[in-house]
């Protein structure tokens, strides 16, 4: 990735250069902040991190902090560090609520910071970096370890710190409400309220009502002045969520509100301002919403100045030993108990489709926790609570030939072995979901795998033919 220096002082720009260089990033050198954002506009994608100057000759039209302001609206994910040689604490302070991830004064600048800054912006993360991020996630009820989810806490900490509209997007029940709470824990409204517009659930002939409220004989049945959640949110964040779920008739009410930041009460003619801060979260597809004509193109370019995408829970599965843990204290603490899981039942539950996401396993951990009797979860509980639940298939098996010969124990070995086999077909060699699905442990299974001799790499090595 690509490092663009913007500085009018050429033989400074040419000294961070030569820095970056010594540790092994490419660079673009650019003198000018119009021509620093006709550079991003053609080539964006390969810059990993922008260093630049605050202060810049009369004869500009533009101030670093202009650029720093455009870089966020364009390009909300490209970390920005500014550099400036007057630095005063009111530049600082502007600078970071505009979403600059440091700030850097020329006096004390060394080489050692800039490479500090350069591992931590283009992903190299410094050592307790991505513990700190952990802990803000789980300090705000998201339990992650993996990449992906450490990323998106990366984002929310970054995009938090602004105050620029984000738009959070993923699978329903992937937590994108927890989410929105944590950018404004981590924002500067976060002393202020947070206020959650459950668009669904708002009837359309109260919409306007409910969000910018209404004087006292506004309508029928107004006995009384009210304040809309948009009031409520003053100062602090509005979380619309299922914002894919507003009808097209509603959606142009929130332009003016959005873009000016001020509301009307219904029946009112005067406008109030207000100091609002826009989270929305959706599990549908806004652009194709926009275009089959069911969403307005100007509402999404309005809301989505940021965008955090969260990845199902199929995508993070090394996540959920330790969601299971989390519920597992909560629940000891709460009922006084001491359950834990086997290491079967912690591989099986691994390697389940979630397709409710966190919130489908949460539901199934709770139930398993109330309704399990043995401290110890295995498979079998598991099994029964996502039968119930209709998540596990039913397995079929062809009758063997039954033999006059033979004892019944032999008959009963033979019915054993053939829906062991039949079972691990299905489940292409799969001995944890196979015991499930037969009702046994793992560890159960895999001694009736030894005696009778059957050979599950066999079924394995179908898997995707």
């Amino acid at each position: 990735m690509k490092v663009l220096i913007v500085d009018d002082n050429i033989d400074f720009g040419s000294t961070i250069a030569d820095i970056v260089s010594d540790f092994g990033y490419s660079y673009e050198n650019v003198y000018k902040p119009a021509l620093a954002l006709d550079f991003l506009a053609k080539h964006h994608h390969s810059v990993g991190i922008v260093l630049l100057d605050i202060e810049f000759g009369p004869e500009e039209k533009l101030s670093g902090l202009d650029v720093l302001e455009s870089i966020r609206k364009s390009y909300p994910a490209l970390p920005v560090v500014m550099i400036s040689g007057k630095g005063t604490i009111e530049t600082a302070v502007r600078a970071t609520k505009l979403g600059a991830i440091n700030f850097i004064e020329k006096s004390i600048i060394s080489k050692d910071k800039i490479k500090a800054v350069l591992d931590s912006a283009l992903g190299q993360k410094q050592q307790g970096e991505e513990e700190e991020i952990r802990k803000f996630l789980e300090a705000n009820g998201i339990i992650a370890l993996s990449k992906s989810m450490i990323d998106v806490g990366d984002r929310i900490i970054r995009f938090g710190r602004t105050d620029l509209n984000v738009l959070i997007t993923g699978e329903t029940g992937t937590g994108k409400k927890l989410v929105a709470k944590a950018l404004h824990a981590a924002s500067r409204r976060h002393k202020y309220p947070f206020v959650t517009v459950d668009i669904p659930n708002i009837p359309k002939e109260l919409f306007q009502s409910e969000l910018f409220g209404h004087i006292k004989g506004a309508f029928s049945g107004a006995t009384e002045n009210k304040k809309g959640l948009f009031h409520q949110a003053n100062k602090g964040t509005l979380f619309l969520d299922e914002i894919g779920d507003m009808t097209l008739s509603l959606q142009s009410n929130l332009f003016i509100p959005i873009e000016e930041k001020v509301v009307r009460k219904v029946g009112s003619v005067q406008s109030e301002e207000m100091d609002i801060r826009f989270v929305s979260a959706t599990d549908k597809d806004l652009l194709d919403g926009i275009r089959d004509g069911q969403f307005r193109e100007q509402l999404y370019h309005r809301l989505r100045e940021c965008e955090i995408h969260l990845p199902s829970l199929n995508e993070r599965k090394e996540d959920i030993p330790e969601i299971i843990k989390h519920y597992l204290q909560k629940h000891n603490i709460d009922f006084n108990d001491e359950k834990y899981f086997s290491p079967s039942a912690l591989e099986y539950m691994q390697e389940q489709t979630w397709r409710g996401n966190v919130r489908e396993l949460s539901s199934v951990l709770r139930v398993t926790l109330q309704t399990t009797t043995n401290k110890q979860i295995e498979v079998a509980d598991l099994h029964r609570i996502l039968s119930n639940s209709g998540q596990s298939p039913e397995t079929h098996v062809e009758a063997p030939t039954i033999s006059s010969g033979n004892t019944l124990k032999e008959d009963l070995a033979m019915v054993d072995k053939r829906k062991i086999e039949a079972t691990l077909e299905q489940c292409k060699g799969n001995v944890s979901k196979s015991a499930a699905l037969l009702g046994v442990s793992r560890e159960t299974l895999h001694n009736k795998i030894r005696k009778y001799e059957i050979n599950v790499q066999q079924y394995r090595q179908r898997k995707g033919k």
